[in-house]
């Protein structure tokens, strides 16, 4: 499975990096740090998932999490969050899975499973 992180915090784009290559079956397709650079890079790399900041830095301003699910309506997107009290919020935006920040990283790599199953999404 192939995953684009997106993530204006270049340790919270490492730290997911080191998890998911510890999984013999996620790879990394690509990175972004805003906004701009995830809607250009993501049309250029084959991604099964997008893990993006619920804050990504210069998404909001492009449309937030509404236009990248209308971008790209078939790619599951975790929406990620220090915050977990914008989960209803990131729900409400189209986003297939939150997870927060402070959740163990066994809920992110079942969010990330449960994304391949189009019956299993949280919205």
């Amino acid at each position: 499975m192939r995953i684009f992180i997106a993530d204006g915090r270049k340790s919270v784009r490492h730290a997911l990096a080191v998890l998911l290559a510890a999984q013999q079956d996620l790879h990394i397709a690509g990175e972004a740090s805003c906004g701009e650079e995830l809607l250009s890079q993501a049309t250029a790399i084959d991604a099964d998932i997008a893990l993006v900041d619920w804050e990504l830095p210069g998404l909001a301003e492009l449309g937030g999490f509404a236009a990248l699910r209308k971008r790209y309506p078939a790619l599951p997107i975790v929406a990620l969050s220090g915050r977990p009290d914008v989960r209803r919020a990131a729900q409400t935006a189209g986003v297939t899975a939150f997870v927060s920040k402070g959740d163990p990283p066994e809920r992110l790599l079942a969010a990330i499973r449960q994304c391949t199953e189009p019956a299993n999404w949280e919205v």
